[in-house]
């Protein structure tokens, strides 16, 4: 179900609750807190008035299906319903109760998309946890459990009959699990900035896609210390003419804050300013190809303030497009 305030063309905020539920109690970066820290700050910037709400629903298997495997999702629910501490396929820790909150979280963004995608709302931010864009077909790893935005633009793709999505990953690791579904499928533009070296390990330059799907992944590396020069130099000088050749019917944002300077887990020097310019050049993406449509999903960020405060000119840069 999804709740609507004020007027259509709005930019609506997927949040709910059972989001701070995964990982409860338990020491670790990928904390409920962070979903705090993101009220917070869309409260103190005087926003949350200004929002639509969408609200959370379990995907189902045939969703989770579009983007991972049967097989993963039973080695997955099985970890889950056993106890175990984290995922048996790579490092992302889990509780009891993570299957259910990573479910409402892929479902979530999918109704952020309905809405978007049927006029109901402008653009969407979608507060989740569990993030989702190191979750590969098979594997759930680095925190990761389902590919949220992945699983979007496919049912963005299959609900709605879009034919090409775009992805723009700022995050300051490299979506490798959003890579790996889309290496091959020329319908989803895959585009990244990212710190190099850095975990996972992937998304070199010339990591362009393959078959059918080659040119269709664009991934920008750069060194520890980076900033606005590099990052915003890359979505605006390799992005928007990638975009202009490929003229995407849907943008997705996998919003990492973690390449914001002060972050514990990288060590980019991106701005609260840099990110509302980087939401700007995505919207204006978005105003040419794509009717406006730009659905954003929150994925790392481990500095509470920074998070909270990046998180907050994101959403303000989103609010400033409507109609």
């Amino acid at each position: 179900m999804v709740f609507w305030f004020h007027v259509e063309h709005a930019t609506a905020l997927l949040y709910n609750p059972v989001y701070r539920e995964h990982l409860a109690g338990r020491p670790h970066p990928e904390c409920p807190e962070r979903l705090d820290a993101v009220l917070r700050g869309l409260g103190e910037a005087g926003l949350l008035n200004r929002l639509a709400r969408v609200d959370a629903r379990a995907a189902t298997e045939e969703e989770l299906l579009l983007c991972h495997t049967r097989e993963y999702l039973s080695t997955a629910k099985r970890d889950v319903e056993s106890g175990r501490p984290y995922l048996s396929t790579g490092d992302t820790d889990i509780t009891a109760n993570s299957w259910e909150v990573a479910a409402r979280a892929a479902g979530g963004v999918l109704n952020a998309v309905d809405a978007v995608v049927s006029g109901k709302a402008r653009n969407a931010f979608c507060a989740v946890r569990p993030p989702g864009h190191h979750a590969t077909p098979n594997r759930g790893m680095g925190f990761c459990l389902f590919n949220n935005v992945a699983i979007a633009a496919r049912h963005a793709q299959r609900k709605h009959g879009l034919a090409r999505v775009l992805i723009v990953d700022w995050d300051v690791h490299h979506g490798n699990g959003t890579q790996d579904i889309f290496y091959s499928d020329p319908s989803v533009f895959f585009f990244s900035t990212h710190q190099w070296p850095l975990y996972p390990g992937t998304g070199r330059a010339d990591e362009t896609g393959e078959g059918a799907g080659r040119g269709a992944t664009m991934n920008r590396p750069f060194p520890a210390g980076s900033g606005r020069a590099e990052i915003l130099g890359a979505v605006q000088g390799s992005l928007l003419p990638a975009a202009e050749r490929f003229q995407p019917d849907l943008v997705l944002i996998s919003a990492g804050f973690d390449s914001r300077a002060g972050d514990p887990l990288g060590r980019f020097t991106l701005t609260d300013r840099d990110f509302a310019d980087l939401t700007r050049t995505a919207i204006e993406i978005a105003d040419r190809y794509a009717g406006g449509r730009v659905v954003s999903v929150l994925e790392g960020g481990y500095n509470l303030e920074g998070l909270a405060r990046a998180s907050a000119a994101h959403v303000e840069a989103l609010l400033e497009n409507l109609r």
